[in-house]
């Protein structure tokens, strides 16, 4: 079942050298020409987090009820956007590679992963500073208790899904390019079903099952656990990550063997 998507993680595994090349490229790209470098990067998802405190916990000091992970809106609210700005850089940065790449996969006989990975690692490298950061940040929150390092799998994680999703999406855009714009209404829209906004248990019981239909639900509730109660996330969060990586796993695979003598046409 998962042949194709092996052969393909063996070229990549040979080509680890250029695709670390590629990945710095990356990065230099997005920071080309401007003095500030990343900072203008960050300065986005920084200035967002910051709104979050200073309007919910400084401001209007609004608080939770007594089942949410902790009691301020803010804190709570940083935790969950930060992963998903994560998440959906990853995957619409990977999901428009093979078409940026297109060119030059016409021209070269390079395995088409590349460019996916390269994508996503670059994001990665990006955001997981941010995301690294809340560790000290939060630590009279969370008071260093062992379960705050359940942070390092769970980004590992969601590097890998973003990269499945990312990679499956590219190949689907290549074929149709309407994915493009309706996987962009889909992460504007995902925000809402998921636990970034709103404690599970705020959600109507007979309703909760759809948030497991988000693939960042599992890690978005782990990263919760982890940094506002210094707990090691439940077993329902590598259980969530665990279908999800499984069945993106599967999809791509599929995707690569049917695609493998026409990608280079559609793009």
């Amino acid at each position: 079942m998962l042949t194709a998507l092996t052969s393909e993680c063996r070229q990549l595994w040979r080509l680890r050298g250029l695709l670390a090349v590629l990945t710095r490229r990356e990065i230099g790209a997005r920071v080309a020409g401007s003095a500030g470098g990343l900072l203008w990067v960050w300065l986005p998802p920084l200035l967002t987090v910051a709104a979050y405190y200073l309007v919910f916990d400084l401001v209007f000091g609004m608080r939770l009820g007594a089942a949410a992970p902790t009691a301020r809106v803010g804190t709570y609210l940083i935790v969950g956007m930060l992963a998903w700005m994560a998440f959906a850089d990853a995957v619409q940065r990977g999901m428009a590679s093979l078409l940026e790449a297109g060119g030059m996969l016409q021209k070269n006989p390079l395995p088409a992963g590349l460019f996916p990975a390269r994508a996503v690692l670059a994001s990665g490298a990006v955001f997981a500073p941010l995301l690294l950061a809340l560790i000290p940040l939060y630590a009279g929150v969370h008071h260093f208790r062992p379960g705050v390092w359940a942070l390092l799998p769970l980004l590992a994680l969601q590097g890998v899904l973003a990269l499945l999703a990312g990679y499956l999406l590219a190949i689907l855009a290549a074929a149709l390019r309407d994915v493009l714009q309706l996987v962009g209404v889909l992460l504007s829209l995902g925000v809402f079903l998921s636990p970034v906004l709103f404690p599970v248990e705020l959600f109507p019981a007979g309703w909760r099952w759809l948030l497991w239909l988000n693939p960042m639900t599992g890690p978005i509730l782990g990263y919760q656990s982890a940094l506002l109660q210094g707990a090691w996330p439940g077993r329902e969060v590598w259980l969530a990550l665990a279908v999800w990586l499984v069945l993106l796993a599967g999809l791509l695979s599929l995707a690569l063997a049917r695609s493998r003598d026409q990608l280079a046409d559609w793009l």
